[in-house]
């Protein structure tokens, strides 16, 4: 793995994406994007994690955050690993959805590991944050992701987006709203 996409210090902000495999939409479905929500909630109450931006598209996910708690990479792979399972779950209940949990098993078989679904890509491929002027160039991507998706026409129109809790409407996720002490070296 590139030392350019790892956590060195989890006390920094990072830009952090994670995928499900095959890029399969899934998040567009609010009983599962609400697994990730609450998921997100979970580890921002119990595990340190603070967010300055986010945006839950229907095949990945987009957060700025930092870790006081435990090391960031950490809450990440407890994030997936928690989804993963609620995920194939729901699914196994959900008749109309068996394509998506096929597709999980398929790519498992795939793998070396001995699973049975393999749901998220590897890796979460940080970014430090390292100035203002690259926080806030991240945080317009991850905001002008759902308008260049087609999804909606203005950035504040999709709920699953920090860009709602920026302009002052309802939201999904609490964020910090103070911009972060960038720590670089």
């Amino acid at each position: 793995m590139s030392e350019k996409y790892k956590v060195f210090d989890s006390n920094n902000v990072y830009f952090i994406t994670f995928t499900l495999v095959e890029w399969i939409r899934l998040f567009h479905i609010p009983a599962y994007v609400g697994i990730i929500v609450d998921s997100i909630k979970f580890c921002q109450e119990n595990k340190g994690l603070g967010l300055f931006g986010y945006c839950i598209m229907p095949s990945h996910i987009h957060l700025i955050a930092r870790s006081e708690k435990q090391p960031l990479g950490a809450v990440v792979r407890d994030i997936k690993k928690f989804t993963a399972y609620q995920i194939t779950q729901k699914l196994k209940e959900d008749n109309d959805n068996m394509h998506y949990l096929n597709t999980f098993i398929e790519t498992a078989e795939k793998t070396r590991r001995n699973k049975i679904y393999k749901v998220w890509q590897d890796g979460f491929h940080p970014e430090i944050i390292y100035s203002n002027r690259f926080f806030y160039q991240k945080l317009r991507y991850i905001h002008q992701n759902p308008v260049e998706g087609l999804m909606v026409t203005s950035q504040v129109d999709y709920m699953y987006s920090s860009a709602r809790n920026y302009a002052d409407l309802s939201h999904v996720l609490e964020i910090i709203y103070e911009m972060p002490q960038l720590r670089t070296h």
